[in-house]
């Protein structure tokens, strides 16, 4: 079983992947033709800024209920791989970085449980 450290950055890392992944994907990379910038980072990125402290603090609580929001972010990867010819990539990275974050993170907190 990997280490409390191990699996923290694992689960921080996918966290901030996802994080920074969307903000370069709706800003610069590909930016959606229907809504403005400021609309669409506003709508993706504020739920992920709600576990930002608690995540940066390594609270096992905060870890357990991000995971509801790393499947949200899983699912517009999935839709966004499986839909649009031009993000396909994106979309598969998106679905890397919240698999590791919500896998890391799910024994992140069960680990953190036992000790």
């Amino acid at each position: 079983m990997p280490g409390t450290r191990l699996l923290y950055s694992l689960a921080l890392g996918g966290y901030l992947g996802t994080l920074t992944l969307l903000t370069v994907w709706y800003a610069w990379l590909a930016p959606s033709i229907h809504f403005p910038v400021a609309y669409a980072l506003l709508f993706l990125l504020t739920p992920l800024l709600f576990a930002l402290r608690g995540m940066l603090h390594g609270r096992p609580y905060t870890f357990q209920w991000s995971c509801f929001l790393a499947l949200f972010y899983f699912m517009h990867g999935v839709g966004e791989a499986y839909a649009s010819d031009t993000a396909r990539y994106l979309g598969l990275l998106e679905i890397l970085l919240t698999s590791t974050w919500f896998l890391a993170a799910m024994a992140y907190v069960r680990h953190s449980k036992q000790h």
